[in-house]
């Protein structure tokens, strides 16, 4: 018999253990239980080490926020933060380090929103956490199958939410297009976080020239703050500036 070795991540201990007790009594699944994004990434590291990789991992939407807290919105096509406790940010770092592992999230209400960000962070699925354990078994076997689950009632609002989000990255690629090969290098600058004077030593250029190519690259961007043309340039998937690895070579010219 193929097993399925399942993880669940919540922090709310009794029901981690309930359902990890629950989903323990078929005879196809193993599973263990974590309280917290970095212990799950600790199990699923251990889990490699000694050659026992988890399938699934069932994790929390709310992960990690304060009970009542509603969790911050993001604009569509953002997708997940990155960095966080969350559980939909946990799905990101997972698919990233281990891709080979199916995550499904587990979510105490209906938002279209989240879901959306979910299946955008690598998410295989979006269920209730009061949903039946026959349909919560049915989810696992079916991610496992490299089908996608959410529930019908959601189906419409993060169809309409994925829909948005494609059309803000088309937009905001058509933007950051306009951008001189210079004024990119700028964006991606930016987009690693480094301030005006960082960002003149690495590029070999003076502040004040900086200054004009970052006023030019908010002005063809449409937008009045570095934060909000770091947020679009994100949208159209414009890679931060590597500072460890990119070597910017003097070009002979200061502009």
């Amino acid at each position: 018999m193929v097993r399925i070795r399942v993880l669940v991540v919540d922090d709310h201990r009794i029901f981690a253990e309930s359902l990890a007790a629950a989903l323990a009594a078929e005879p196809d699944v193993d599973v263990s239980a974590a309280g917290s994004g970095p212990a799950a990434l600790r199990c699923l590291e251990r889990a490699v080490a000694e050659g026992r990789r988890f399938d699934v991992l069932l994790v929390d939407a709310d992960l990690g926020t304060v009970a009542g807290a509603v969790p911050a919105q993001r604009e569509p096509g953002a997708g997940p933060p990155p960095s966080g406790p969350d559980g939909i940010a946990l799905v990101a770092g997972v698919r990233v380090a281990h891709p080979g592992v199916r995550t499904v999230v587990l979510a105490e209400r209906d938002d279209p929103r989240r879901a959306a960000l979910a299946l955008q962070a690598g998410a295989s699925g979006w269920v209730a956490k009061d949903c039946s354990l026959s349909r919560l078994l049915a989810v696992v076997r079916g991610v496992l199958r490299e089908e996608t689950h959410l529930p019908p009632a959601l189906l419409t609002g993060v169809l309409r939410e994925l829909t948005a989000a494609r059309k803000h990255r088309t937009d905001s690629e058509r933007l950051v297009e306009s951008l001189t090969p210079r004024e990119h290098e700028v964006l991606r600058c930016m987009v690693a976080g480094l301030g005006r004077k960082d960002v003149a030593a690495r590029l070999f250029l003076s502040p004040h020239t900086v200054r004009t190519h970052m006023q030019n690259v908010l002005g063809k961007l449409g937008v009045h703050s570095t934060l909000a043309a770091v947020a679009l340039a994100r949208r159209a998937g414009v890679r931060p500036a590597d500072l460890a690895g990119d070597v910017v070579e003097r070009s002979g010219q200061l502009a």
